[in-house]
């Protein structure tokens, strides 16, 4: 028989070991973007109809 125990902790471990490095990947790409030089922002207007009758 399964031991359901462990393949829930071993799927736990594997969810909360997931989220860390999606977490620090973010940190990270935090940090770069935070580090560069500062750019213009543009706004950009997607609903802008681009054919006007």
């Amino acid at each position: 028989m399964p031991d359901y125990q462990e393949m829930y902790l071993k799927m736990a471990r594997a969810t909360e070991k997931a989220i860390r490095i999606l977490i620090e990947a973010q940190q990270e790409a935090e940090e770069i973007y935070l580090s560069e030089p500062i750019s213009e922002i543009r706004v950009l207007d997607f609903n802008k109809n681009e054919n006007p009758e």
